[in-house]
């Protein structure tokens, strides 16, 4: 391979992780697995959804190389064991595509999104030999974040019969599970896990209702918690606070003025 080219492929990055994982490799990649590098998979994904939301080409592009390394990564490991390769992965993903998207390859019409989601279940169930619903929402990855997936396993309900349009159904559904909570002292450990669950799944009921992205809106919440922490921790050091060390009265009640503050300046 010639390590001095003015433009790489995919190929080549294949060809650097097999020299990499060779015997006369490097020590790191050599002792490495699918279960080691799980994480690196997952936080590389992450990454590359950050350099998304920074609208930065430039990091996406790096990203997706990390992204893609880690794909590879996995490739050579079952090649190595003569189970598949990284062609046998894009064969795999490219009939994939042709076959869930006959609206665009073959003759079938799907001329609205909605269409084209209700297609593309009918035929994932029929390739994955899935004969009922239940068993499509089996096949949600439990990996997922858990409010991701509940929205999804939400709308796969709802493409099947499913109603979550009675809005005050739902906000009568949190009320409860709200009072229940408010009363945790008299619940057990599992008890109080259950309402929490239920309450965070009625939440996801009612944001799909109303239209909105569950996990992108505790998303911002937080990025909204960040700033109003830094608000806060720079009031501190002005009133000479130690956030750390301080009496809670005096910490809580800056945070209180620090938060309605920010409240008042968002409306």
């Amino acid at each position: 391979m010639d390590f001095n080219k003015e433009k790489y492929n995919a190929y080549d990055l294949v060809e650097i992780v097999k020299i990499l994982r060779s015997p006369n490799g490097c020590p790191w990649d050599k002792e490495q697995t699918h279960e080691s590098i799980r994480k690196d998979f997952i936080e590389e994904v992450y990454e590359a959804v950050e350099a998304i939301d920074e609208k930065s080409t430039e990091h996406l592009r790096e990203e997706l190389g990390d992204v893609l390394l880690q794909v590879v990564f996995h490739c050579v490991l079952e090649t190595e064991r003569g189970s598949f390769d990284f062609d046998d992965v894009a064969d795999e993903v490219c009939r994939k595509m042709i076959i869930r998207h006959p609206h665009v390859f073959g003759d079938v019409t799907a001329d609205t999104t909605d269409q084209v989601l209700k297609n593309w279940d009918a035929i994932k169930m029929q390739t994955k030999s899935q004969k009922t619903a239940s068993q499509a929402m089996d096949s949600v990855s439990k990996t997922l974040p858990s409010l991701m997936r509940a929205e999804k396993l939400i709308k796969k309900a709802k493409r099947n019969g499913v109603s979550f349009e009675d809005r005050e159904e739902i906000c009568n559904d949190i009320a409860l599970h709200l009072e229940h909570i408010k009363k945790s002292d008299d619940l057990s450990a599992d008890e109080k896990e259950k309402e929490i669950g239920l309450l965070l799944f009625s939440v996801a009921k009612l944001s799909g209702n109303i239209g909105t992205d569950c996990e992108q809106s505790l998303y911002n919440t937080c990025d909204c918690f960040i700033s109003d922490f830094k608000a806060y921790e720079k009031a501190a050091a002005r009133s000479g606070i130690d956030i750390q060390d301080s009496d809670t009265e005096v910490t809580n009640q800056l945070w209180k003025e620090i938060s309605k503050l920010h409240k008042l300046e968002e409306n």
